[in-house]
């Protein structure tokens, strides 16, 4: 047996599937007693307690009472310039970029600037379970060197951009057609499958990208190997209203990614609370994915996410937090305010599919779901200790709790980063709650 074996012990919950294409009842799997084992950071088995235990041979269990296992969480939309307005007051999204956001980015020339956001940034994300991010990064070469100087220190499997923005924007955040092509190219052979990092073009939206632009993004989207693309869609009126006046021989909003062939596998849309049906069809047919960004969305007036419509139409969604328009770091209270969106269209977001957002769902959207999103056998042991106890208000809603589901859909509405006792990353500890 390797001396490298690990085990880890605690109720454990992982997804095998999206509940709506196969019920809910056969989308997880469940040990009250359980044990996931470990070698080289990957996942060597999980099961029940009684059976694996007597296998281990001495191997040291790691215990955790009064806890729950489950993957890592995958956030498939946040930018990690914006940390340091998060929380920033009273404006819809257009007047937002202006007032808030690119006043804030300009300060992402600077690298050791860029290097201090970015460990704060990634310190929060584990310190609230999220082990893989799809991340915003800013207009300079810089703020991307730095978040990947950074993750890679961690081994994490993240996937991050350089922003592409040649016009609409202040003239200290814009970077031209041909310099943005070459800096991202730059960009991607330098860190573009180096350890566990992936690169993603990054066009900020439509209105910030000349055509010129849009095309050589495409260009470059077609250039490598499982390149990402990340942008916005259709967040905000205004903002739909204004890619009509921009490009007004396109059909819509995605019919300009899809002229410029910023669409397809890997291709994640951020936000997308105003699609019509065709639109969802062929995001479905081109494999391209949808962020569901349920706390920006509420923070900025934008609308209500139509979860359900995008799943009769078959489209792949994660979800994001959207730092800095999102109000929160942790997916547990994206799934939270999740719930309220669907509630007030008249709809419910079951417990055990908001598991399968957060964790095996995001790594389908991010066609990474060979590598994460559950514990099959050979899967990066990304996973984290979720406490039970972890507030006085939260152990006593346990104790009223009767089944899994209650307890699952607890945890959803009252946990955050307290809840976390401890998040791990290619098998090693990269958060410990003090």
């Amino acid at each position: 047996m390797s001396n490298t074996l690990k085990a880890y012990r605690a109720a454990i919950l992982h997804s095998l599937a999206d509940p709506a294409e196969v019920g809910v009842e056969n989308s997880y799997q469940y040990f009250e007693d359980g044990v996931l084992l470990v070698d080289d950071g990957r996942v060597v088995e999980v099961g029940p307690a009684e059976r694996l235990l007597p296998k281990l041979n001495g191997v040291e269990v790691r215990e955790y009472r009064d806890a729950l296992i489950t993957p890592g969480f995958i956030d498939t939309h946040i930018h990690y310039p914006q940390t340091g307005m998060i929380a920033s007051y009273g404006e819809q999204l257009l007047d937002w970029l202006d007032t808030y956001t690119f006043p804030t980015e300009r300060q992402f020339a600077d690298k050791a600037h860029a290097a201090d956001v970015a460990g704060i940034f990634l310190k929060e994300l584990l310190r609230n379970g999220t082990t893989t991010a799809l991340v915003f990064g800013s207009v300079h070469k810089e703020s991307v060197d730095a978040f990947f100087e950074a993750a890679e220190k961690l081994d994490l499997r993240m996937i991050a951009g350089k922003v592409l923005m040649d016009r609409n924007a202040p003239d200290y955040l814009t970077d031209t057609a041909e310099s943005g092509y070459a800096d991202s190219k730059e960009l991607i052979e330098r860190w573009h499958g180096k350890g566990r990092l992936h690169y993603a073009v990054t066009p900020r939206f439509a209105p910030t990208s000349t055509p010129e632009q849009l095309e050589l993004a495409g260009k470059l989207f077609a250039e490598y190997p499982d390149l990402y693309m990340h942008t916005h869609l259709s967040e905000n009126r205004k903002e739909i209203e204004w890619v009509k006046e921009l490009f007004p021989e396109r059909s819509g909003y995605l019919d300009v990614y899809d002229h410029y062939r910023l669409i397809g596998q890997r291709a994640v849309f951020a936000h997308g609370v105003h699609l019509c049906d065709d639109e969802c069809r062929r995001l479905a047919e081109t494999g391209s994915a949808v962020a569901f960004c349920p706390t920006s969305n509420l923070f900025l007036g934008s609308g209500l996410f139509d979860l359900e419509k995008l799943e009769q139409h078959g489209v792949r969604v994660g979800l994001g937090t959207d730092v800095g328009a999102g109000t929160s770091f942790s997916q547990l209270q994206s799934l939270n305010e999740a719930y309220k969106i669907m509630q007030l269209q008249g709809k419910k977001l079951d417990p055990f599919k908001s598991l399968y957002l957060a964790t095996l769902g995001g790594a389908r959207a991010l066609y990474l779901d060979h590598r994460i999103g559950n514990f099959s056998t050979g899967k990066d042991a990304d996973f984290v200790v979720l406490d039970y106890l972890a507030t006085p208000l939260l152990a006593y809603r346990m104790q009223q709790a009767r089944s899994l589901e209650e307890r699952l859909f607890a945890l959803t509405i009252l946990g955050d980063d307290r809840v976390v006792k401890e998040t791990f990353a290619a098998g090693r500890s990269v958060h410990l709650r003090g």
